[in-house]
């Protein structure tokens, strides 16, 4: 059974900016990935944009009350700045060497550090036509609570 939103759950308006204007490069991803795994929690990757409003929409949904509490026991977010498509880019080919635009993406791995989400890392480029609490439940079908 999936955990539901509550009258707490409220959107913050205006929708966070959560990605900072820093090039990182595939060995800084590795080292997240790696240091996320030995903690025993699930690394998740959401590639994006301030700019894009359904990033920053799907960084509100993640800061909600319910949802941070979901997922702050479970994974560790690493937020990745694409600008205009002139940043960090080329690491979207660690994951999958046909990406090449579309944000946000989210890449939720395993303990093992693999990707669990591959066939539908695309979803949240959609966030605005989503409700929070799909958006939720989306999560909830990747992240294991223990």
């Amino acid at each position: 059974m999936k955990n539901l939103l509550t009258e707490v759950d409220i959107l913050q308006e205006p929708h966070p900016q959560p990605f900072a204007s820093k090039n990182l490069d595939v060995q800084f991803l590795k080292n997240f990935i790696a240091n996320v795994v030995q903690k025993k929690k699930q690394p998740m990757i959401i590639f994006g944009a301030n700019w894009c409003p359904d990033a920053r929409l799907l960084e509100a949904v993640l800061q909600l009350p319910s949802v941070k509490q979901f997922l702050d026991g479970a994974c560790s977010i690493l937020n990745i700045d694409v600008g205009d498509y002139e940043r960090n880019t080329e690491l979207f080919k660690f994951f999958d060497v046909g990406i090449e635009t579309g944000i946000p993406r989210v890449f939720i791995l395993d303990l093992n550090g693999e990707t669990l989400n591959m066939d539908s890392n695309d979803r949240m480029r959609t966030a605005r036509e989503q409700s929070p609490q799909d958006i939720f439940d989306y999560f909830q079908d990747f992240i294991k609570v223990n």
